[in-house]
């Protein structure tokens, strides 16, 4: 079958191992379907597999997409929940230690088929295009834990997006200017900080600017870069909400700050199977729909890992079959 996979795990070239080409036709076993891939979005953790983190260098090849849309051998239309428990798993999906994200462990969804657990499929809503709903198992289901489940924040208060252009800051900025938070977000340049604002931010601002006044909460997926913006941005205890650290991970804690002004500190991970239900049908109540900043075929790929590479991003990469 077509498939997008990474060949052998590249540190310092990533991209020298990406391949279009073909791989063998998954098994389904026991307890797991087949889902004909429709569409999948393109997220950071894939340019992370190629490099050779966070996966053994024996699981190559490995077809790379965390997440997707598409149609079960029955003709239902799903959308994939990416986070894959051990079996008999009770509890939050993202806490189970022995949990594995497809490209991990199991092949992903660049390919004419996926195959997951049975529980990993969810209705997909008649409202979403397949292009919109693959970019909710991994960007937006992060975005949707870490603004209603992890921060706290009440309708009314003020929360600072670090990055403008992302799938997750993206995200963030639509789903919290829905919620009645005040929106206020980061961006490198000019085009990234009108892209912030057309889809919801209140205010934006240049990377490191000094802030009108203090927020409730920092919304981080940079990490290093912004870091010490995010702790001096914060008011006395409000708190950061960190899902990743694309700028690097070796960032000054500033700890002095953290205690002083009794500063919070959460990390999220993706999210579980209700909460993908649950974002699912506040899309479908709301109206919101990502922001998806490219659309291309499959077999244009490699374009899309360039783009996503680089940092020239305005919302989600989607690929289509």
């Amino acid at each position: 079958m077509f498939a997008v996979y990474a060949s052998e795990p590249n540190m310092d070239s990533p991209l020298d191992s990406l391949v279009v080409g073909e791989r063998p036709e998954p098994e389904v076993p026991d307890g797991w379907v087949r889902v004909a891939v429709k569409a999948a979005s393109l997220n950071m953790h894939d340019i992370w597999t190629l490099r050779g983190v966070g996966i053994k260098p024996d699981q190559f090849p490995m077809i790379l997409g965390c997440d997707g849309a598409g149609v079960l051998d029955d003709g239902t239309e799903v959308v994939l929940h990416s986070v894959i428990n051990a079996p008999g798993w009770q509890g939050d999906d993202t806490l189970d230690p022995k949990r594995t994200l497809l490209t991990e462990k199991h092949q992903g969804s660049f390919a004419d088929y996926v195959v997951v657990p049975a529980r990993n499929v969810l209705p997909k809503p008649a409202g979403l295009s397949f292009a919109e709903a693959a970019t909710m198992g991994t960007a937006w289901l992060t975005a949707y834990r870490m603004l209603f489940v992890k921060s706290g924040l009440r309708p009314g208060q003020t929360l600072l997006v670090q990055g403008a252009s992302g799938g997750v800051s993206t995200a963030l900025i639509q789903l919290g200017r829905a919620a009645g938070y005040r929106v206020w977000v980061t961006g490198r340049s000019e085009e990234k900080r009108a892209l912030a604002e057309q889809i919801g931010a209140h205010q934006t601002f240049e990377s490191g600017a000094r802030l009108p006044e203090r927020v409730d909460a920092v919304f981080e997926t940079v990490g290093k870069a912004t870091w010490s913006h995010s702790v001096k941005s914060l008011k006395p205890g409000g708190i950061i909400v960190v899902s990743g650290s694309t700028s690097g991970p070796d960032a000054n804690a500033e700890l002095q700050r953290v205690f002083f002004l009794q500063l919070r500190v959460a990390g999220s991970t993706m999210g579980t199977r209700d909460e993908l239900a649950d974002l699912l049908e506040y899309l479908d109540l709301t109206g919101i729909r990502p922001q998806i900043g490219a659309e291309l075929p499959f077999t244009e790929a490699a374009q899309g890992f360039g783009s996503m590479q680089s940092g020239e991003t305005a919302g989600k990469i989607v690929f289509t079959a």
